[in-house]
């Protein structure tokens, strides 16, 4: 029987009141709020950042890619399944799947927010709001929580608190507040994510080194650099051991495609081999490669070059997603598109990337 894929990662869209009525009443003035810009449309303002959110681009799955455009976006006018989860089914059919793992897409620029105690509050009112969104669809709906890691002792609670609220994974910022994320400090935190099940999600554009305006040339040439932070991220849990301490801990790289996944590899195997005496690595028990294959879980949409190069990945951490909501998404088309680039594959191994792999590692039990 051929099984219907799963979206690995997928978004909602925060409607107005998904911070101001889900928050900590002490922050609730200061809550992330949606208001009208003369030049935007409509936006939402976070206080603490120094840029607002146009909408525009939020919500625009489906549409002529000449129409796209930051300005002038309206809220009633994006897809109402992005934050009415009734609705969501509907799309879900549409484009011929049967779940979606869910991301946010406020919360994504919430995570380079500088004031972590303020992050934290925005966090888990949105956590409040998004288990209330997939409880409409709770066979198909499968959020990640947000975590605000302000501390190791309060990343674990907020792992529990994930836990206890039925997520399957979470989301982590780029950034931590205290010692990166490969300081052995981590390691209670590591653990208690192996003992929950909760992999570790890390998304792209949520570093603070993720700036789609920071390139040289047209802007456009920025659109290349925003998978750079979560290579950052993979390479440094590899050579800081954080791995190999905790041989069971799950990362997964979200919407940072996969096709340059066996290169950078063959990049990090060969730095080990020939420059880590002089540039201070530790020695590993495997190599670089043998963790990224285990360890690490990958996220992509109409990337081709990850179907044609599954042989030189672990092809049971792949995992394909559609990105609805959002302007990169390939809704509604995704079933023409994967005709086309899972032709070579055995059905065996469509199977996987499109609906095992994530349904293993999260749990699922969806056709």
């Amino acid at each position: 029987m051929v099984k219907t894929p799963i979206s690995a990662d997928s978004h909602i869209t925060e409607p107005p009141n998904c911070y101001i009525d889900h928050i900590d009443p002490s922050f609730r003035d200061r809550a992330p709020h949606l208001v009208n810009d003369e030049k935007y449309g409509d936006v939402y303002v976070i206080e603490g950042m120094e840029k607002t959110i146009p909408i525009g681009l939020v919500a625009a799955a489906g549409k002529d890619p000449r129409t796209l455009r930051m300005s002038g976006g309206k809220f009633d006018e994006l897809h109402r399944s992005g934050w009415d989860g009734t609705l969501r089914a509907a799309d879900q059919d549409l484009d011929g799947i049967c779940a979606e793992i869910i991301y946010p897409s406020v919360g994504m620029v919430l995570c380079n927010h500088p004031d972590f105690e303020y992050k934290q509050a925005c966090m888990t009112a949105y956590n409040r709001w998004l288990q209330t969104y997939c409880e409409a669809a709770p066979n198909r709906l499968f959020g990640m929580a947000q975590l605000a890691m302000a501390s190791v002792e309060g990343g674990i609670a907020e792992l529990r608190q994930a836990k206890e609220m039925g997520f399957r994974g979470v989301m982590m910022p780029g950034n931590p507040q205290q010692a990166d994320y490969d300081h052995a400090d981590y390691d209670p935190f590591y653990e208690a994510a192996v003992d929950l099940g909760l992999p570790l999600s890390f998304h792209i554009l949520t570093s603070n080194t993720d700036k789609i305006g920071a390139m040289r040339g047209p802007r456009i040439n920025g659109f290349s650099t925003i998978i750079r932070g979560c290579q950052d991220i993979i390479g440094m849990f590899i050579f800081g051991g954080v791995f190999q301490r905790h041989p069971d801990l799950k990362l997964v790289c979200v919407e940072a495609d996969a096709g340059w996944a066996p290169h950078y590899m063959y990049r990090m195997d060969h730095a080990y081999n020939h420059h880590r005496f002089w540039m201070k690595c530790d020695e590993m028990e495997r190599l670089p490669s043998a963790y990224f294959k285990e360890n690490v879980y990958m996220t992509f949409q109409d990337d081709w070059i990850a179907f044609k190069f599954k042989d030189e990945c672990n092809i049971r951490r792949l995992m394909w997603a559609n990105d609805f909501p959002h302007s990169d998404a390939t809704w509604p088309r995704s079933q023409e598109l994967l005709a086309e680039h899972t032709a070579h594959m055995t059905q065996q191994e469509k199977d996987w990337v499109l609906h095992d792999n994530v349904a293993e590692l999260y749990g699922l039990n969806v056709a």
